[in-house]
Protein backbone atom coordinates (compact mmCIF):
# COMPACT_ATOMS: atom_id res chain seq x y z
CA UNK A 1 0.00 0.00 0.00
CA UNK A 2 1.21 3.63 -0.78
CA UNK A 3 -0.04 7.16 -0.10
CA UNK A 4 -0.20 10.00 -2.46
CA UNK A 5 -1.14 13.62 -3.26
CA UNK A 6 -4.44 14.52 -4.93
CA UNK A 7 -5.48 17.98 -6.38
CA UNK A 8 -9.10 17.50 -7.31
CA UNK A 9 -9.55 20.74 -9.38
CA UNK A 10 -12.09 22.43 -10.83
CA UNK A 11 -10.53 22.46 -14.25
CA UNK A 12 -7.49 20.17 -13.85
CA UNK A 13 -6.59 17.15 -11.50
CA UNK A 14 -2.98 15.92 -11.01
CA UNK A 15 -1.87 13.22 -8.81
CA UNK A 16 1.48 12.40 -6.94
CA UNK A 17 3.11 9.53 -5.34
CA UNK A 18 6.00 9.94 -2.86
CA UNK A 19 9.69 7.83 -4.05
CA UNK A 20 12.88 7.38 -3.62
CA UNK A 21 14.22 9.88 -5.64
CA UNK A 22 11.50 12.30 -4.26
CA UNK A 23 7.76 13.10 -5.32
CA UNK A 24 6.52 12.37 -8.69
CA UNK A 25 3.28 13.14 -10.57
CA UNK A 26 1.78 9.97 -12.53
CA UNK A 27 1.08 9.58 -15.88
CA UNK A 28 -2.97 9.97 -16.06
CA UNK A 29 -3.98 10.54 -19.41
CA UNK A 30 -1.28 8.67 -21.44
CA UNK A 31 2.01 10.29 -21.14
CA UNK A 32 0.19 13.96 -19.18
CA UNK A 33 0.70 14.37 -15.77
CA UNK A 34 -2.45 16.61 -15.99
CA UNK A 35 -6.11 15.63 -16.83
CA UNK A 36 -9.12 17.94 -17.32
CA UNK A 37 -11.25 17.52 -14.87
CA UNK A 38 -14.29 16.29 -16.89
CA UNK A 39 -15.91 13.34 -17.34
CA UNK A 40 -18.54 12.05 -19.92
CA UNK A 41 -21.15 9.45 -19.62
CA UNK A 42 -21.62 7.72 -22.64
CA UNK A 43 -25.70 6.23 -22.61
CA UNK A 44 -24.36 2.44 -22.58
CA UNK A 45 -23.22 3.31 -19.24
CA UNK A 46 -19.38 3.27 -19.85
CA UNK A 47 -17.41 6.83 -18.66
CA UNK A 48 -14.32 8.57 -20.27
CA UNK A 49 -12.49 11.00 -17.80
CA UNK A 50 -10.33 14.04 -19.14
CA UNK A 51 -9.85 14.60 -22.72
CA UNK A 52 -11.52 11.64 -23.79
CA UNK A 53 -14.46 13.10 -22.53
CA UNK A 54 -14.47 16.01 -24.24
CA UNK A 55 -13.26 14.66 -27.85
CA UNK A 56 -16.44 12.10 -27.05
CA UNK A 57 -18.51 15.43 -26.73
CA UNK A 58 -17.03 17.35 -29.50
CA UNK A 59 -17.08 14.80 -31.81
CA UNK A 60 -20.97 14.31 -31.15
CA UNK A 61 -20.92 11.01 -29.51
CA UNK A 62 -24.00 10.36 -27.65
CA UNK A 63 -23.63 10.85 -23.94
CA UNK A 64 -23.30 13.49 -21.60
CA UNK A 65 -20.57 15.56 -20.26
CA UNK A 66 -19.96 17.16 -17.11
CA UNK A 67 -16.68 19.77 -15.98
CA UNK A 68 -16.13 21.80 -13.20
CA UNK A 69 -17.09 19.10 -10.67
CA UNK A 70 -15.14 20.42 -8.01
CA UNK A 71 -17.43 23.50 -8.10
CA UNK A 72 -20.53 21.82 -6.82
CA UNK A 73 -18.54 21.16 -3.21
CA UNK A 74 -19.89 23.22 -0.65
CA UNK A 75 -23.37 24.35 -2.47
CA UNK A 76 -27.04 23.55 -2.87
CA UNK A 77 -25.90 21.32 -5.82
CA UNK A 78 -23.92 18.51 -4.28
CA UNK A 79 -27.16 17.36 -2.88
CA UNK A 80 -28.99 16.91 -6.23
CA UNK A 81 -29.27 14.34 -8.95
CA UNK A 82 -28.45 14.60 -12.22
CA UNK A 83 -29.61 12.45 -15.13
CA UNK A 84 -27.25 10.05 -16.78
CA UNK A 85 -28.56 7.88 -18.75
CA UNK A 86 -31.56 5.93 -17.63
CA UNK A 87 -30.33 6.76 -14.09
CA UNK A 88 -30.39 9.58 -11.56
CA UNK A 89 -26.87 9.97 -10.20
CA UNK A 90 -25.98 12.03 -6.99
CA UNK A 91 -23.64 14.73 -7.76
CA UNK A 92 -21.09 12.99 -5.08
CA UNK A 93 -21.33 9.93 -7.05
CA UNK A 94 -20.30 11.78 -10.18
CA UNK A 95 -17.57 13.47 -8.54
CA UNK A 96 -16.60 9.57 -6.97
CA UNK A 97 -16.27 7.51 -10.67
CA UNK A 98 -14.18 10.47 -11.88
CA UNK A 99 -11.78 10.52 -8.57
CA UNK A 100 -12.04 6.78 -8.91
CA UNK A 101 -11.01 6.23 -12.31
CA UNK A 102 -7.94 8.73 -11.71
CA UNK A 103 -6.79 6.79 -8.66
CA UNK A 104 -7.18 3.48 -11.19
CA UNK A 105 -4.88 5.19 -13.93
CA UNK A 106 -2.74 6.52 -10.93
CA UNK A 107 -2.03 3.26 -9.28
CA UNK A 108 -1.60 0.99 -12.82
CA UNK A 109 1.10 3.82 -13.79
CA UNK A 110 2.64 3.32 -10.26
CA UNK A 111 2.48 -0.51 -9.88
CA UNK A 112 0.93 -0.01 -6.26
CA UNK A 113 -2.65 -0.08 -4.64
CA UNK A 114 -3.15 3.75 -2.81
CA UNK A 115 -4.55 3.60 0.73
CA UNK A 116 -3.29 6.77 1.90
CA UNK A 117 -4.38 10.51 0.22
CA UNK A 118 -3.49 14.04 1.28
CA UNK A 119 -6.42 15.68 -0.34
CA UNK A 120 -5.52 19.16 -1.41
CA UNK A 121 -8.65 21.83 -0.89
CA UNK A 122 -8.93 25.75 -1.42
CA UNK A 123 -8.49 28.17 1.52
CA UNK A 124 -13.17 28.55 1.32
CA UNK A 125 -15.02 26.08 -0.73
CA UNK A 126 -17.59 29.00 0.07
CA UNK A 127 -17.10 32.61 1.13
CA UNK A 128 -18.44 33.37 4.46
CA UNK A 129 -19.59 30.48 5.14
CA UNK A 130 -17.64 28.34 7.74
CA UNK A 131 -20.97 25.38 7.74
CA UNK A 132 -20.61 25.22 3.91
CA UNK A 133 -16.91 24.58 4.04
CA UNK A 134 -17.12 21.70 6.27
CA UNK A 135 -19.86 20.60 4.65
CA UNK A 136 -17.50 20.53 1.15
CA UNK A 137 -14.65 18.93 3.02
CA UNK A 138 -16.70 16.29 4.56
CA UNK A 139 -17.94 15.10 1.14
CA UNK A 140 -15.12 15.28 -0.25
CA UNK A 141 -13.29 12.89 2.15
CA UNK A 142 -16.82 10.46 2.24
CA UNK A 143 -16.28 10.68 -1.17
CA UNK A 144 -12.83 9.28 -0.81
CA UNK A 145 -13.28 6.67 1.51
CA UNK A 146 -15.96 5.42 -0.98
CA UNK A 147 -13.32 4.44 -3.48
CA UNK A 148 -10.82 2.96 -1.11
CA UNK A 149 -8.84 5.50 0.78
CA UNK A 150 -7.94 4.20 4.16
CA UNK A 151 -6.76 7.33 5.41
CA UNK A 152 -7.63 10.84 4.50
CA UNK A 153 -6.82 14.14 5.40
CA UNK A 154 -6.23 17.38 4.06
CA UNK A 155 -3.92 20.95 3.08
CA UNK A 156 -4.96 23.60 1.98
CA UNK A 157 -3.92 24.27 -1.85
CA UNK A 158 -1.82 27.16 -1.53
CA UNK A 159 0.67 25.83 1.26
CA UNK A 160 1.07 22.50 -0.74
CA UNK A 161 2.21 25.55 -3.55
CA UNK A 162 4.61 26.66 -0.91
CA UNK A 163 5.92 23.05 -0.44
CA UNK A 164 7.10 22.75 -3.84
CA UNK A 165 8.43 26.18 -4.08
CA UNK A 166 10.29 25.42 -0.98
CA UNK A 167 12.59 22.92 -2.59
CA UNK A 168 14.33 25.97 -4.30
CA UNK A 169 14.77 28.50 -1.69
CA UNK A 170 18.13 28.63 -0.61
CA UNK A 171 17.54 31.02 2.30
CA UNK A 172 14.82 32.31 4.96
CA UNK A 173 12.03 34.26 2.68
CA UNK A 174 8.57 35.06 3.42
CA UNK A 175 6.51 34.08 -0.04
CA UNK A 176 2.98 34.88 -0.69
CA UNK A 177 1.93 32.26 -2.90
CA UNK A 178 -1.00 32.99 -5.21
CA UNK A 179 -2.75 29.96 -6.53
CA UNK A 180 -5.60 30.81 -8.91
CA UNK A 181 -7.19 27.99 -10.25
CA UNK A 182 -10.35 27.29 -11.95
CA UNK A 183 -12.85 27.67 -9.32
CA UNK A 184 -11.00 29.47 -6.70
CA UNK A 185 -8.53 32.19 -5.47
CA UNK A 186 -6.18 31.23 -2.64
CA UNK A 187 -3.52 33.05 -1.00
CA UNK A 188 -1.02 31.78 2.25
CA UNK A 189 1.75 33.93 3.46
CA UNK A 190 4.72 31.86 4.84
CA UNK A 191 7.95 31.52 6.31
CA UNK A 192 10.55 29.15 4.27
CA UNK A 193 13.75 28.21 4.42
CA UNK A 194 15.79 25.18 4.00
CA UNK A 195 16.10 24.52 7.53
CA UNK A 196 12.36 24.70 8.06
CA UNK A 197 11.74 22.17 4.58
CA UNK A 198 13.54 19.09 7.22
CA UNK A 199 10.67 20.04 9.47
CA UNK A 200 7.71 18.38 9.95
CA UNK A 201 5.49 20.51 12.22
CA UNK A 202 5.29 23.88 9.68
CA UNK A 203 2.49 25.54 11.97
CA UNK A 204 4.40 28.50 13.18
CA UNK A 205 6.00 29.12 9.36
CA UNK A 206 2.22 29.65 8.36
CA UNK A 207 1.71 33.67 9.04
CA UNK A 208 -1.93 33.85 7.04
CA UNK A 209 -4.16 32.43 4.70
CA UNK A 210 -7.40 33.54 2.62
CA UNK A 211 -9.32 32.95 -0.35
CA UNK A 212 -12.14 33.61 -2.10
CA UNK A 213 -14.39 31.62 -4.64
CA UNK A 214 -13.60 33.31 -7.83
CA UNK A 215 -11.61 31.28 -10.58
CA UNK A 216 -11.29 31.00 -14.25
CA UNK A 217 -14.57 29.70 -14.73
CA UNK A 218 -16.15 33.04 -13.46
CA UNK A 219 -14.19 34.90 -15.90
CA UNK A 220 -15.71 32.80 -18.76
CA UNK A 221 -18.79 33.39 -17.37
CA UNK A 222 -18.32 36.84 -17.95
CA UNK A 223 -16.73 36.47 -20.97
CA UNK A 224 -19.54 34.67 -22.46
CA UNK A 225 -22.28 37.48 -20.75
CA UNK A 226 -20.36 40.11 -22.45
CA UNK A 227 -19.92 38.99 -25.72
CA UNK A 228 -21.66 35.68 -26.71
CA UNK A 229 -24.98 35.80 -24.90
CA UNK A 230 -26.36 38.73 -26.47
CA UNK A 231 -26.40 37.07 -29.49
CA UNK A 232 -29.05 34.68 -27.85
CA UNK A 233 -31.02 36.85 -26.06
CA UNK A 234 -29.69 38.31 -23.25
CA UNK A 235 -30.93 41.53 -22.13
CA UNK A 236 -32.93 41.25 -25.26
CA UNK A 237 -36.63 43.17 -24.66
CA UNK A 238 -40.14 41.00 -24.26
CA UNK A 239 -43.23 42.04 -26.36
CA UNK A 240 -44.17 44.12 -22.62
CA UNK A 241 -42.37 47.75 -22.52
CA UNK A 242 -39.49 47.80 -19.94
CA UNK A 243 -39.11 43.88 -19.12
CA UNK A 244 -36.22 42.10 -20.82
CA UNK A 245 -35.58 38.10 -21.32
CA UNK A 246 -35.11 36.04 -17.93
CA UNK A 247 -31.23 36.45 -17.41
CA UNK A 248 -31.39 32.85 -14.87
CA UNK A 249 -31.26 31.00 -18.29
CA UNK A 250 -28.55 32.65 -19.48
CA UNK A 251 -26.16 32.65 -16.53
CA UNK A 252 -26.46 29.30 -16.18
CA UNK A 253 -25.42 28.57 -19.65
CA UNK A 254 -22.82 30.79 -19.10
CA UNK A 255 -21.44 28.80 -15.93
CA UNK A 256 -20.27 25.66 -16.45
CA UNK A 257 -21.74 23.90 -13.41
CA UNK A 258 -24.58 24.80 -14.52
CA UNK A 259 -25.23 24.45 -17.99
CA UNK A 260 -26.32 19.98 -17.52
CA UNK A 261 -29.52 22.16 -15.65
CA UNK A 262 -30.78 23.42 -18.71
CA UNK A 263 -31.40 20.02 -20.95
CA UNK A 264 -34.71 19.01 -19.42
CA UNK A 265 -38.26 19.04 -21.44
CA UNK A 266 -39.11 21.24 -18.45
CA UNK A 267 -36.99 24.68 -19.45
CA UNK A 268 -37.30 23.88 -23.32
CA UNK A 269 -40.80 24.43 -22.83
CA UNK A 270 -40.02 26.89 -20.59
CA UNK A 271 -37.86 29.03 -23.74
CA UNK A 272 -40.60 28.64 -26.27
CA UNK A 273 -43.10 30.68 -24.05
CA UNK A 274 -40.42 33.46 -23.68
CA UNK A 275 -39.89 33.37 -27.15
CA UNK A 276 -43.61 33.56 -27.90
CA UNK A 277 -43.71 36.79 -25.93
CA UNK A 278 -39.99 38.06 -26.90
CA UNK A 279 -39.77 41.29 -29.17
CA UNK A 280 -36.63 39.46 -30.77
CA UNK A 281 -38.06 35.79 -31.28
CA UNK A 282 -34.94 35.79 -33.68
CA UNK A 283 -32.26 35.98 -30.72
CA UNK A 284 -34.38 33.48 -28.19
CA UNK A 285 -34.76 31.04 -31.49
CA UNK A 286 -31.43 31.26 -30.81
CA UNK A 287 -31.31 29.86 -27.38
CA UNK A 288 -33.67 27.30 -27.96
CA UNK A 289 -31.63 25.55 -30.77
CA UNK A 290 -28.63 25.13 -28.56
CA UNK A 291 -30.54 23.88 -25.84
CA UNK A 292 -32.53 21.36 -28.07
CA UNK A 293 -29.28 20.10 -29.42
CA UNK A 294 -27.37 20.02 -26.26
CA UNK A 295 -24.66 22.20 -27.38
CA UNK A 296 -24.27 24.42 -24.32
CA UNK A 297 -20.72 22.60 -23.63
CA UNK A 298 -19.61 23.51 -26.86
CA UNK A 299 -19.85 26.96 -26.42
CA UNK A 300 -18.24 27.29 -23.39
CA UNK A 301 -15.45 25.38 -24.66
CA UNK A 302 -15.20 27.97 -27.35
CA UNK A 303 -15.51 31.02 -24.93
CA UNK A 304 -12.68 29.66 -22.94
CA UNK A 305 -10.92 29.21 -25.89
CA UNK A 306 -11.28 33.22 -26.41
CA UNK A 307 -10.13 33.74 -23.23
CA UNK A 308 -6.85 32.08 -23.63
CA UNK A 309 -6.51 34.05 -27.02
CA UNK A 310 -6.97 37.27 -25.13
CA UNK A 311 -4.00 36.50 -23.23
CA UNK A 312 -1.73 37.18 -26.19
CA UNK A 313 -4.50 39.02 -28.78
CA UNK A 314 -6.88 42.18 -28.31
CA UNK A 315 -9.17 40.53 -29.96
CA UNK A 316 -10.80 36.98 -30.35
CA UNK A 317 -13.76 35.39 -32.18
CA UNK A 318 -16.12 33.06 -31.59
CA UNK A 319 -18.10 30.92 -34.45
CA UNK A 320 -21.75 30.82 -34.33
CA UNK A 321 -22.24 30.20 -37.83
CA UNK A 322 -23.97 27.15 -36.55
CA UNK A 323 -26.75 29.33 -35.39
CA UNK A 324 -27.03 31.35 -38.28
CA UNK A 325 -24.98 32.11 -41.48
CA UNK A 326 -21.82 34.07 -41.00
CA UNK A 327 -22.94 35.04 -37.18
CA UNK A 328 -19.97 35.13 -34.81
CA UNK A 329 -19.15 37.18 -31.65
CA UNK A 330 -16.05 39.63 -31.36
CA UNK A 331 -14.43 39.47 -28.10
CA UNK A 332 -11.99 42.36 -27.02
CA UNK A 333 -9.16 42.41 -24.30
CA UNK A 334 -10.51 46.08 -23.12
CA UNK A 335 -14.27 44.33 -23.24
CA UNK A 336 -12.93 41.52 -21.05
CA UNK A 337 -10.83 43.81 -18.36
CA UNK A 338 -14.14 45.84 -18.06
CA UNK A 339 -16.77 42.75 -17.45
CA UNK A 340 -14.54 40.82 -15.16
CA UNK A 341 -13.64 43.80 -13.10
CA UNK A 342 -15.75 43.26 -10.22
CA UNK A 343 -13.86 39.36 -10.23
CA UNK A 344 -10.42 41.37 -10.12
CA UNK A 345 -11.13 43.36 -7.59
CA UNK A 346 -12.25 40.79 -5.25
CA UNK A 347 -9.17 38.57 -5.90
CA UNK A 348 -7.19 41.63 -4.85
CA UNK A 349 -9.57 42.21 -1.64
CA UNK A 350 -8.60 38.71 -0.66
CA UNK A 351 -5.16 39.35 -0.78
CA UNK A 352 -4.79 42.43 1.40
CA UNK A 353 -6.77 40.31 4.03
CA UNK A 354 -4.11 37.85 3.66
CA UNK A 355 -1.59 40.56 4.43
CA UNK A 356 -3.73 42.60 7.28
CA UNK A 357 -4.39 38.58 9.10
CA UNK A 358 -0.31 38.49 8.68
CA UNK A 359 -0.03 42.11 10.26
CA UNK A 360 2.36 42.46 7.36
CA UNK A 361 3.35 45.66 4.82
CA UNK A 362 3.40 44.22 0.95
CA UNK A 363 7.26 45.61 1.28
CA UNK A 364 7.81 42.32 3.99
CA UNK A 365 6.94 40.32 0.46
CA UNK A 366 10.02 38.44 -0.67
CA UNK A 367 8.90 36.96 -3.30
CA UNK A 368 5.59 36.17 -4.84
CA UNK A 369 4.83 32.43 -6.30
CA UNK A 370 2.52 32.26 -9.13
CA UNK A 371 0.45 29.15 -10.04
CA UNK A 372 -2.67 27.87 -11.35
CA UNK A 373 -3.78 28.75 -14.88
CA UNK A 374 -6.11 32.00 -13.60
CA UNK A 375 -2.87 33.75 -13.36
CA UNK A 376 -1.38 33.66 -16.47
CA UNK A 377 -4.84 36.45 -17.43
CA UNK A 378 -2.99 39.47 -18.24
CA UNK A 379 -4.54 41.89 -16.40
CA UNK A 380 -5.03 39.51 -13.11
CA UNK A 381 -1.57 38.93 -12.72
CA UNK A 382 -1.23 42.51 -13.40
CA UNK A 383 -3.65 43.24 -10.29
CA UNK A 384 -1.32 40.63 -8.57
CA UNK A 385 2.11 41.90 -9.11
CA UNK A 386 1.20 45.90 -8.15
CA UNK A 387 0.27 44.35 -5.11
CA UNK A 388 3.78 43.92 -4.01
CA UNK A 389 5.73 45.64 -6.42
CA UNK A 390 8.80 44.89 -4.40
CA UNK A 391 8.53 41.27 -4.50
CA UNK A 392 10.87 38.54 -6.92
CA UNK A 393 8.03 37.00 -8.83
CA UNK A 394 8.62 32.99 -9.16
CA UNK A 395 6.37 31.36 -11.54
CA UNK A 396 5.89 27.46 -10.60
CA UNK A 397 4.21 25.13 -12.69
CA UNK A 398 1.10 26.36 -13.03
CA UNK A 399 -0.52 22.86 -13.42
CA UNK A 400 1.58 20.70 -10.97
CA UNK A 401 2.68 22.73 -7.89
CA UNK A 402 -0.11 22.08 -5.69
CA UNK A 403 0.04 18.29 -6.63
CA UNK A 404 3.55 18.09 -6.26
CA UNK A 405 3.34 19.96 -2.74
CA UNK A 406 0.45 17.60 -1.35
CA UNK A 407 2.73 14.58 -2.49
CA UNK A 408 5.47 16.15 -0.25
CA UNK A 409 2.93 16.36 2.67
CA UNK A 410 2.28 12.66 1.88
CA UNK A 411 5.22 11.20 2.75
CA UNK A 412 5.42 13.25 5.79
CA UNK A 413 2.07 12.28 7.08
CA UNK A 414 2.09 8.76 6.27
CA UNK A 415 5.73 8.04 5.25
Amino acid sequence: MASCGLDFGTSNTTLGVPGGNGPSLARLEHDDVTIPSAIFFAWNGDALIGRAAVSAYVDGAPGRLMRSLKSALGGSLIDETTQIGRKRLRFTEVIARYIALVKARAEADGGAALDSVVHGRPVHFVDSDPDGDRKAEDALRGIAESIGFKHVSFQFEPIAAALDYERQVRAEEIALVVDIGGGTSDFSLVRLSPDAAKRNDRASDVLANDGVRVGGVDFDRELSLASVMPHLGYRSPMKRAGVDAPAGYFHDLATWASINRLYSQKILQQVKEIRRDSARPDLIGRLLRVLESQRGHSLAIDVERAKIALSDAQTAHIALDWLADGLQADASRPQFIASSARLTQRITDSVVSCLNQAGLGADKVDALFLTGGTTRIPHVREAILAMAPRARVVEGDTFGSVGMGLTIEAARRYG
